[in-house]
């Protein structure tokens, strides 16, 4: 075993708790004030570091300056949970009805505070690491919200890191990919309004349960018929909510898309046919129809040398075994995409081991891959800021 890993497991216990700690007391998007809390007294507890809450609302930087190093390098974990029910019987289940950790975003916290306390106790880099913890990333809307709040202006980086653990991946294996690695997303919402009456007497209602259904198989045309097969892809109507009864008409439906493209021209087109076939499908049924557009997300694009220097440092720390180059890329999207619009950096995948896929009802992460995580910052602060 790595000997940075074997440094890193002694401290597994503690980040265990910490992640447990964090698996039953989820919160969502842009709510975490607990969780911040809580991660605010953590790094209170190591110490050395300079730290600032707030930024974005919950996010969280902590700074360690080492040496007379002017390199700077950022890690990035976040911590927001999932309107998901947890299916998992776990002795550290989510304690909060209809919330949960089915991502991982707990472990991700966990990983990095792992290495934070790793790093304030052994120094050994020249330079200054800031750990960024962001709220917000499953509603795009933390890694914007810090950006504006100055994040980078604030605590300059020269460059900046991101990793996420991925299911079915092979366990504690890392997996990097230069250029475009995750998709874009617009998550919208889509409000059809009829006229609600008695089932029995259908003559004297407009359907909107009807004239939603037809917009959901319509919409299902865009991607095959106007996507280039070389490109990728896929609209998701993940929540179709109308009515209570089977013997009432509803006088409204409700429609939840999710759209993933790789390039700025398939994004215009597809939203743009989305919009189209709404109104005209909502029209031809008699209903009338009103999107709300969510917040837009962007393609994330790694830096080739940046990616190559991340590479390095992992197969250095880790074995060539353990790290796949080029790996996969993904529909799924992240708003950590817009952290790299403005500085380079890269983004990377950790594997879980075999499980469901992170945002399903029984996903579970593997607590094994912990200090691996911790040891792969550890391993890229000391690297990059030799």
């Amino acid at each position: 075993m790595n000997a940075l890993v074997k440094a890193l497991e002694q401290d597994s216990a503690q980040m265990k708790e910490w992640f447990e700690h964090m698996h039953r007391h989820p919160e969502l998007s842009m709510q975490e004030t607990a969780t911040s809390e809580y991660i605010l007294e953590q790094l209170r507890r190591i110490g050395d570091y300079e730290i600032v809450s707030g930024v974005g609302k919950h996010g969280i930087v902590a700074s360690l300056k080492v040496g007379n190093g002017n390199k700077s390098i950022g890690l990035r974990a976040d911590f927001d949970a999932l309107p998901i029910q947890e299916q998992n019987d776990l002795s550290y289940k989510s304690t909060v009805d209809g919330v949960s950790h089915l991502c991982g975003h707990n472990g991700h916290s966990a990983m990095l505070l792992g290495a934070a306390r790793y790093l304030a106790k052994t120094k050994n880099f020249n330079g200054t690491v800031r750990l960024i913890f962001q709220p917000g990333e499953e509603t795009m809307e933390g890694g914007p919200a810090m950006i504006k709040d100055g994040l980078f202006e604030r605590f300059p980086v020269d460059a900046v890191f991101g990793m996420h653990n991925i299911p079915d991946l092979e366990e504690g294996k890392f997996y990097f990919n230069p250029g475009q690695m995750m998709a874009s997303v617009d998550n919208w919402e889509v409000n059809i309004t009829g006229k609600g009456g008695h089932g029995g007497i259908p003559e004297l209602t407009i359907d909107p349960v009807v004239a939603g259904s037809s917009i959901v198989m319509a919409i299902q045309s865009i991607v095959s018929r106007n996507v280039a097969p070389a490109h990728r892809a896929v609209v998701t109507i993940g929540a179709f909510l109308a009515g209570n009864a089977g013997n009432v008409v509803a006088n409204n439906a409700i429609l939840r898309l999710s759209v993933r493209t790789t390039t700025p021209e398939d994004r215009e087109m597809v939203l743009g046919n989305i919009r189209r076939i709404v109104t005209h499908q909502a029209q031809s049924f008699g209903c009338t129809s009103d999107i709300r557009e969510g917040v837009p997300g962007a393609v994330l694009v790694n830096d080739p040398e940046e990616t190559e220097k991340a590479v390095q440092i992992a197969r250095a720390t880790f074995g060539e075994d353990k790290v796949i180059y080029p790996g996969p890329s993904f529909l799924a999207s992240e708003d950590f995409a817009f952290m790299l619009q403005k500085k380079k950096g890269t983004y990377c995948f950790l594997g879980n081991g075999p499980g469901k896929m992170v945002h399903h009802p029984e996903y579970y992460f593997n607590q094994k891959i912990l200090p691996i995580g911790a040891a792969y910052w550890v391993a890229l602060t000391e690297g990059y800021l030799r």
